[in-house]
């Protein structure tokens, strides 16, 4: 048995080893108030807990916080990954067009992005589309896939459907990409959570989304930075390597693609 196979047997595919834990650990003792303490020469500093070391509203400021203590049962993403599909989202909905996500698992993020919409947008109008197998990873995944068939396979649609009932607005797509594209009537999308973490799915999601993407629109990719998602990374950079955008690796693991409002040329 190789090492690797030891691995799934012994770890399930949901658990994530903590990212920020010397972090933690050191906001715990109060080495990053101290820190800002000097950094601003004795002077008071506006959320000054929330410096760790730079100012990070992820980790407690209201109004984030509110929505996030919601959802966090019901998501496998990371406070900080959060804050970034809350603000980006945030600015979307001042956008035409539809919003969606791609991968769900148990609907936490698919949550805070719907009451976000409802808090913005209402009379909301526009719809919240999410797309998901509900039965884990296909059969079938490229060789450097970590992931087999199933994982991820702990969730349901009931499940989705009952954490969002109270969200008429929102559309469950159930079935894998992009047969669940087939048939479609989507012209146009602002915002777009793609959480799919293979190659194959993330490919087929830019091919879908991006021209119906709205100027301005944002597309998020959760997993671009995870090594347990290689796929997905060569996914975004093979597809933009033929596109205007640049694609932005940020620091929590995500990758943000905002669309230009002019398309040019890009040599091959």
């Amino acid at each position: 048995m190789t090492a690797r196979s030891l691995l799934r047997i012994l770890i399930p595919e949901e658990f994530q080893p903590p990212t920020h834990l010397p972090r933690r650990i050191l906001a715990s003792i109060g080495y990053y108030r101290f820190r800002s303490w000097l950094a601003s020469r004795g002077g008071s500093v506006p959320n000054a807990g929330l410096y760790q070391p730079l100012f990070s509203p992820w980790e407690g400021l209201a109004d984030f916080e509110s929505q996030y203590r919601v959802v966090r049962k019901n998501t496998l993403v990371s406070r900080d990954r959060c804050y970034m599909l809350w603000c980006t989202l945030r600015q979307a909905l001042h956008l035409p067009g539809d919003f969606v996500e791609c991968g769900v698992f148990r609907g936490g993020t698919a949550l805070l992005a719907a009451r976000t919409i409802r808090e913005i947008d209402a009379p909301n109008t526009r719809q919240f589309h999410l797309f998901d197998s509900f039965s884990g990873m296909p059969d079938k995944t490229d060789r450097e896939e970590t992931f087999g068939r199933g994982d991820f396979r702990r969730t349901s649609p009931a499940h989705v459907q009952s954490l969002l009932a109270d969200y008429p607005f929102v559309k469950l797509h159930v079935g894998f990409i992009p047969d669940t594209f087939n048939g479609l009537s989507l012209p146009t999308i602002c915002w777009a959570h793609i959480d799919l973490d293979l190659y194959q799915s993330v490919h087929d999601a830019i091919e879908y989304f991006y021209p119906r993407l709205a100027p301005g629109g944002y597309m998020i990719f959760d997993d671009y930075g995870f090594p347990s998602c290689p796929g997905a990374r060569r996914a975004v950079d093979e597809a933009f390597s033929r596109k205007p955008e640049v694609p932005l690796c940020l620091p929590t693991g995500q990758c943000l693609v905002v669309k230009l409002a002019q398309q040019v040329a890009v040599s091959a």
